[in-house]
């Protein structure tokens, strides 16, 4: 197969050296650093960008242009659309290029580019580069080892370098010039010329489309388009220390002043260089996460995503579209980091494309989808296959007239019990195939017979059990209050199979210091009674009748029981609380009932009661950096791990709600929760008023929300691969089986595979998920997912089919799940030669032959770069001074079950300009910068766990009356939670929006209200990614340099 058979994105930045450098120019900070040393949050995605090659030379203007490709560049660039920087009118040359003449007369547009820095020009050039070269070898990071030849008087360009001339000074404004014009050669364009079939372009209104037909202008190299992602060694941005290393201290080995990675002499000694002057650069012109986006909209929210055809690549999580289940599971069910996988291991460890699958078994479908069909073949049970015990799924083929079949996944043949016995069509199809989901839908659910139920027998309804902290400190917070009054009203929306019917889940109730009391609120008592157990050191369960009991039946009493609980505490002076024996308490209860449960603990404090689990304060900030970091992410002690494998293994989750104010171990306390396939909620200096209503929703979706309990979840494959590691909430006490006591709606479990064997292109490959549960009725059931993805033996085919939001979901948990034995730059420096390693294999062996300068990056992974830099400055890999290591804990333990929707804006948040809220559909969202937002509008981002409310300076009063029922900046009150609710359409359809938003995450995200230039803009310019951030972390342009330079040491 030929290697350009498909669409890269070429990146190239040319720079003339007649301008210097200085390591604080003000491109250092024209992106707006974020001041917080928060975690970033994901990749822009507004700015139109164009796949295509790209070179900023010599005089090159950094505004659109229109750029073909040189004779010599003709077979890489034929089949690229062009990138262009600016916004610039397309010249009448049609799909060629035009070269500026520094002799045109040049309009003021200078200020429409973002700055960016160049190179300073006493930087040499590597000896080894010929003349013709030497514009594209400014792009090239210097080898340390060439001794460079003096470069060209700073007023002059360099001597036939390129056509172009040196560009001006930044200051000086230019045009884009018409001379030099391109021509085409007639007759039809070579047969490299192919594109990626499912990739199109921006429209051409965006002015950053060319078509690339060869040029018959001469040059040395490939006139192709510059783009930060380009900026190679000598590339002006330098970056920051961070994401790659701590900034160095004093004089180091290699280090001279204040070189850095983008320069290009780095680690030598730099030559005297004139006065600074600085290069705009349009950051348009680097691939746009939001363009990316909108792309995807245009192109597959209008029609149904139909699953049938194998190895087909589902559209973005941030596209709204339709599934119909026609054999493959659905996206919403299962995402795969690639849907054409690597013949062989040899492939798959050269591409270094990770191959996954991030499985989301009870996902919750939209209205106008069909939930998974119930199969019941009564007491036979599912059809199986005898060797590999596969469930009977569309991939099994039938033979004999239909009295075996043979198994998809290891090829044995099985006999066809009678009483499932049908003829087979013309086409060797069962005759009742479309009437039977399990044979031809790719999920759906069979009813489990009693063999499938633990001790064979069938499993009783759930329970679950309410333990709060009544300490001082939960007392005095308001805590304590909100719950219990809250619990009665929640307890008629426990979880149910038929919303007609009442809940079967049985409910008991726990409060708890340093001592627990236990309360029986059977119906026939006319108040709650209490049972203290003060020896926690040996946990048992003071009373077995009325402690669970039916919400129905009881109620009377309960809502006694929880009007009387704020008071009994309301003057406790008790702080020290206990853990280990609550969840140990909880874990009896269900035994002695027989029965699956989970646990919904309110807790307030370290545990350092004199008790089991009793923890120590281990803060240590002194760590964080060092290689003992990672003992800040372990427990401090086999208790909580040996706890959990018991809950396990009698069904019983733990949702724990943390309501610190200083540090409670988060690590450890986390261990129960998120081994049982259960949740962490945190609420750091709980403040009832501001936080009640975010807290409450988060309790109502948590108790209501479907689940199964009980749950053992394996994962097939056909030969040739298996799977090998697993990542999520939950247990595993062999290699194949994961285990959940609770499994929800939002859990997710990320499964990586490897190959074994080689795999057949004819083939392909086959995974089969089944998940064994209890229901919320207490019905035992297989949840069957099945996925057949193609194999290929051609690296283009593979780079083809990937998403790149999945890569990262996987990339994420793999390197927070690491953070437990290794250093955290280990971790980081793991990344990025993993993404370098990635990208540089594609550039090796799946595009032509083209200059160093150029980073050449897949169609579909151009957002690769702009994603992974934001794991890299997120908290938990790079936490500013103000992230406690209860915050790094608690967002490492949140993302390791997060699906890639939440785990897409979590790293790159949304961010909406609220101009005009006219019609249903939503404004376009802008790119994370500073840059990006104007002084006189408002702004709504969207973290995933946040939503901020930004408020520009100038604002116009039209719009804060509207919004605020305010004309004035200074009256808007920056502590409101929510808005107030005005009669005028812009306030009904912003709050719809925010509405909107909060329905699809998993948790309530708190509106917060920021004000330009308030000391709260900190936090929320924290989450701007593309900017740098005060920890440290690299913006997109430096990160991209980076990744460029890396790139080029691999492939050197």
């Amino acid at each position: 197969m030929h290697p350009l058979c498909f669409k890269p994105v070429v990146i190239a930045v040319r720079f003339s050296t007649n301008q210097a450098y200085s390591q604080y120019a003000q491109g250092d900070i024209q992106n707006g650093p974020p001041p917080m040393d928060h975690s970033m949050a994901q990749p822009p995605v507004c700015q139109p960008y164009s796949h295509g090659a790209m070179n900023l030379s010599g005089p090159h203007p950094s505004y659109p242009q229109q750029y073909g490709v040189q004779p010599s560049m003709q077979q890489m660039t034929n089949q690229m659309s062009g990138m262009q920087v600016g916004s610039g009118p397309l010249t009448s040359a049609g799909p060629g290029y035009v070269l500026p003449t520094p002799l045109q007369p040049l309009p003021p547009i200078h200020k429409l580019l973002t700055q960016c820095l160049v190179p300073p020009p006493s930087l040499p050039l590597p000896v080894s580069l010929q003349p013709p070269n030497l514009t594209m070898m400014a792009l090239l990071p210097l080898n340390n080892n060439l001794s460079p030849p003096p470069p060209p008087p700073p007023s002059q360009p360099f001597p036939s370098s390129s056509p172009y001339s040196g560009p001006p000074p930044s200051s000086q404004p230019r045009a884009p010039a018409v001379s030099r014009q391109q021509s085409f050669p007639p007759g039809p364009p070579p047969p490299v010329q192919q594109t990626f079939p499912n990739s199109a372009p921006p429209p051409v209104s965006q002015a950053l489309y060319s078509g690339p037909p060869p040029s018959s202008q001469p040059g040395p190299f490939p006139p192709t388009f510059a783009s930060p992602a380009q900026y190679p060694a000598q590339q002006a941005n330098p970056l920051p220390p961070g994401p790659m290393q701590q900034p160095p201290q004093g004089p180091q080995p290699g280090y001279a002043g204040p070189q850095y990675p983008g320069q290009q002499n780095y680690g030598a000694v730099p030559a005297p260089t004139p006065a600074p002057t600085q290069k705009r650069l349009d950051p348009d012109s680097i691939p746009s996460p939001i363009q990316v986006i909108e792309d995807d909209r245009a192109n597959k929210s209008s029609e149904p995503f139909t699953t049938g055809v194998k190895g087909q690549t589902p559209p973005l999580v941030t596209t709204n579209f339709q599934v119909k289940d026609q054999g493959n599971a659905s996206p919403r069910f299962v995402r795969c980091t690639a849907y054409n996988i690597p013949c062989t291991a040899d492939m798959a460890k050269q591409s270094q494309v990770p191959l996954a699958a991030v499985i989301k078994p009870l996902a919750m479908l939209p209205p106008d989808e069909t939930r998974p069909y119930m199969v019941d073949h009564g007491e036979a049970g599912p059809i199986r296959c005898n060797r590999c015990k596969a469930y009977m799924c569309p991939y099994m083929q039938f033979i004999e007239g239909g009295r075996r079949f043979q198994c998809g996944f290891c090829s044995c043949v099985t006999d066809v019990p009678p009483h499932y016995f049908q003829h087979l069509d013309h086409t060797g199809k069962r005759v009742d195939c479309c009437d039977r989901p399990e044979l031809s839908l790719g999920s759906y659910e069979f009813v489990a017979t009693v063999d499938y139920c633990k001790n064979n027998k069938l499993p009783q309804p759930p329970s679950f059990i309410f333990f709060i902290d009544v300490s001082y400190n939960a007392v005095k917070s308001g805590m304590v209050n909100i719950v219990c009054q809250e619990l009665k009203t929640l307890l008629d929306y426990l979880p149910r199979e038929n919303p007609e019917a009442d809940s079967v889940v049985r409910v008991g109730f726990v409060t708890y210091n340093k001592v627990l009391h236990f309360y029986n609120v059977k119906s026939s008592l006319a108040q709650p009674q209490m049972m203290v157990v003060s020896d926690v050191s040996d946990m048992f369960l003071p009373l077995l009748d009325g402690f669970l009991v039916n919400v129905n039946d009881s109620r009377m009493v309960i809502e006694s029981l929880l009007d009387q609980i704020p008071e009994m505490f309301a003057d406790t002076r008790e702080t020290e609380t206990v853990f280990g024996p609550v969840i140990q308490a909880g874990l009896e209860a269900l035994k002695a009932a027989d029965c699956a449960g989970k646990l919904f603990l309110f807790h307030s404090s370290l545990p350092i009661a004199e008790a089991p689990g009793k923890l120590k304060n281990r803060e240590d900030k002194k760590l964080v950096g060092t290689d003992k970091e990672k003992s800040l992410f372990q427990p401090q002690s086999g208790f909580y791990s040996n706890l959990s494998k018991e809950c396990v293994a009698q069904g019983c989750c733990v949702d724990l709600f943390l309501f610190p104010n200083q540090y409670v171990d988060v690590a450890t306390l986390g261990v129960v929760p998120v081994s049982t396939g259960g949740s962490v909620y945190k609420y750091t200096y709980f403040q009832a008023e501001m936080d009640r209503e975010r807290f409450l929703n988060d309790l109502r979706r948590d108790v209501q929300k479907p689940m199964g309990f009980d749950a053992v979840m394996r994962v097939r494959t056909s030969t040739g691969i298996r799977a090998t590691d697993f990542f999520g909430s939950f247990f595993m006490s062999n290699t194949t089986d994961v285990e959940l006591a609770g499994l929800d709606c939002d859990k997710t479990v990320t499964v990586e595979f490897r190959h074994d064997d080689k795999l057949s292109e004819d083939t392909g490959a086959l995974m089969q998920c089944a998940v064994l549960y209890t229901s919320c009725s207490g019905q035992r059931r297989l949840r069957v997912h099945n996925m057949a993805v193609n194999c290929c033996s051609q690296l283009a085919d593979l780079y083809r089919n990937c998403e790149t939001d999945t890569i990262i979901n996987f990339f994420s948990k793999y390197a927070y799940r690491s953070l437990l034995n290794t250093p955290t730059k280990t971790v980081r420096d793991t990344l990025v030669n993993q993404c370098a390693q990635i990208l540089a294999c594609y550039r090796k062996n799946c595009a032509s032959p083209s200059s160093a300068g150029q980073l050449i990056l897949p169609e579909c992974m151009k957002l690769l770069p702009v994603y992974l830099n934001c794991v890299l400055k997120s908290d938990v890999l790079q936490p500013g001074a103000d992230v406690s290591v209860d915050d790094r804990a608690y967002l490492r333990q949140l993302l390791s079950c997060m699906d890639v929707s939440e785990s897409h804006v979590f790293f790159y948040p949304r961010l909406l300009p609220l101009v005009k809220l006219d019609g249903g559909s939503l404004p376009m969202a802008v790119r994370n910068s500073e840059e990006r937002l104007s002084k006189g509008g408002v702004y709504l981002l969207e973290t995933g766990l946040y939503l901020f409310l930004w408020v520009g300076a100038n604002a116009q009063q039209e719009l804060l009356s509207n919004i605020f029922g305010t004309p004035t900046f200074s009256q808007i009150d920056p502590n409101m939670t929510s808005l107030p609710e005005l009669d005028n359409p812009f306030s009904q359809r912003l709050r719809e929006i925010i509405d909107s938003f909060r329905s699809q995450r998993s948790r309530y995200m708190k509106l917060m209200v920021v004000k330009q230039e308030d000391k709260a803009e900190l936090i929320f310019k924290h989450f701007l990614c593309e900017d740098k951030s005060a920890s440290g972390g690299a913006s997109y342009v430096d990160f991209l340099c980076h990744m460029h330079k890396e790139i080029r040491q691999l492939l050197s």
